[in-house]
């Protein structure tokens, strides 16, 4: 296949992907409207309730599996393939695509098939922004990007990013549920307060360590390899040290103040809007950064090359 044939299938899974994770909304949905009918001592693991969640979690596992179709075919359109992480664009599908992965990997341990709809949806929500808003052509990357450790650093911060999501819907529904008084519906259904609190720590626990090794370790290292020094105080770099200020916070608040619940979810949520925020918003406000060659084309004046010169 020509690059222009991989380019072309990475957009057409992209596009694949998209319904996919819509037609995955839906049967969720559908499951929501079903619950809402039953009380919340009734089961709902039977009949068109049941077969509902079912077919939104093996829809979801077939637009993950497009997703990563998607990511591959953008690095082998490349010349030469290279790791789909060249731009704000190829960073969104990948950092959505770990979210989806965590989920179902996730699913069966800690009994997640209440996050799906919710999982779905921002998925499906950064998927489209980033084809709207982002869209890149497939393009060489730029020489500080020619290192592995380009992979170790973004495969651990994804990987991250994507537990602290899902610790953020956790945290979401604590508040949302905290604030309900009703019986029936979605948060009835949805774990209760103490269980929510826990796996929102786990998550939480299991991302903060794999972020701490991005942003400290091989984030430096990788920033030494390509510019000289590890530590820049490049925009990127001060917010991602942001988040891991405010999720070191959250967890030694938990482990020496005792702080659950309200207190805590607020906090892990402040950790969660600064990830998101260093994530994509930062590229929309400084084109100086050594990071720009991850931001949309048209706010990357000037290159990198020219700030670095």
């Amino acid at each position: 296949m020509t690059n222009a044939s991989w380019e072309a299938l990475s957009n057409q899974a992209v596009a694949a992907s998209g319904v996919v994770y819509f037609l995955a909304l839906l049967a969720h949905l559908v499951q929501w409207a079903a619950l809402r009918k039953l009380a919340a001592d009734e089961n709902p693991t039977t009949g068109r309730t049941a077969m509902a969640g079912r077919l939104g979690v093996l829809l979801t596992v077939v637009a993950v599996a497009v997703h990563l179709v998607a990511l591959v075919g953008r690095g082998m359109a490349a010349d030469p393939n290279r790791v789909p992480w060249g731009n704000m664009y190829e960073f969104t599908l990948s950092g959505t695509f770990f979210v989806g992965l965590l989920y179902l990997l996730f699913l069966r341990r800690y009994k997640l098939e209440w996050m799906g709809p919710l999982v779905v949806a921002f998925i499906l929500s950064m998927v489209m922004m980033a084809v709207v808003w982002l869209y890149d052509p497939v393009a060489p990357l730029t020489e500080a990007l020619y290192s592995p450790w380009l992979v170790i650093h973004v495969v651990s911060a994804v990987i991250a990013t994507a537990a602290f999501t899902l610790a953020g819907i956790c945290s979401v529904l604590y508040l949302l549920k905290e604030r309900s008084s009703k019986e029936r519906g979605y948060l009835a259904r949805v774990p209760d307060l103490v269980s929510l609190d826990r796996l929102s720590y786990r998550m939480h626990a299991f991302g903060f360590p794999v972020w701490t090794f991005a942003v400290l370790i091989s984030g430096p290292i990788w920033a030494h390899e390509a510019w000289a020094s590890y530590w820049n105080w490049d925009p990127k770099e001060v917010w991602a040290f942001i988040t891991w200020v405010v999720y070191a916070a959250y967890l030694h608040a938990r482990a020496t103040a005792g702080w659950k619940g309200r207190n805590a979810a607020i906090v892990a949520l402040v950790g969660l809007a600064t990830l998101w925020f260093n994530f994509i918003g930062i590229n929309f406000f400084s084109s100086q950064s050594q990071h720009s060659y991850a931001a949309p084309a048209s706010i990357t004046e000037p290159s990198v090359r020219e700030v670095q010169s």
